[in-house]
């Protein structure tokens, strides 16, 4: 990154401003980068321990899947999911509360004695499903963060922070020289004028 400048002590100043600045921002960008890794390992983690879950609970129901037939799918619906939000390493995340079902009033003497096993089996596996769904969405969110963290860490590290360097110390480098010409001109014009006197004495 090529980083405009001009060869004052002001822009040194403001070089050295904008670079500290950074060099203080990089441990908490960089401990947001590794809260972030760690959250995404987590929900990933929930993800797949979720859906295990789920495949369990259904090889478990695999077996009554013949009764299944005589159920009726409209008996029970999903009406509503509460969320909340939650942050994380600065990141608003969705946080499931709670499901709402709408379940249909059905009589016990015309149906089976397994319908009301039926809904919360119903409702048990609704929750899970739903519950996968809010970590992975969590996954993708944290994920994406800790990408676009991880691209600030490596600009300020591998290109900011070096081209602020390389900026001030070409000026400090100019402003010496420019010194130090300062200085042999003094000099010159010293001796010219010492000169000028012994050969007017």
């Amino acid at each position: 990154m090529a980083i405009k400048f001009q060869y004052n002590k002001t822009a040194l100043q403001s070089l050295n401003k904008q670079l500290n600045m950074r060099i203080k921002a990089l441990p908490t960008i960089k401990n947001k980068e590794a809260a972030l890794r760690l959250e995404v390992k987590k929900a990933k983690g929930k993800t797949l321990e979720l859906e295990q879950k789920l495949v369990a609970k259904l090889e478990s129901r695999a077996i009554n899947s013949g009764l299944w037939n005589e159920f009726i799918p409209g008996l029970i619906a999903i009406s509503n999911v509460e969320i909340k939000t939650h942050k994380i390493a600065g990141v608003k995340i969705p946080i499931l509360a709670r499901v709402i079902f709408n379940e249909k009033e059905f009589s016990l003497f015309d149906k089976p004695k397994w319908f009301s096993k039926g809904i919360s089996t119903i409702k048990e596996l609704a929750e899970i499903v739903t519950e996968k769904e809010f970590f992975t969405r969590k996954m993708i969110l944290l994920d994406y963060a800790r990408r676009k963290t991880t691209q600030k860490v490596n600009l300020y590290e591998k290109v900011q922070i070096p081209g602020y360097q390389d900026a001030i110390l070409k000026i400090k480098r100019f402003l010496e020289d420019e010194e130090n010409l300062s200085k042999s001109a003094q000099k010159i014009v010293k001796k010219r004028q010492q000169k000028k006197m012994e050969e007017m004495v």
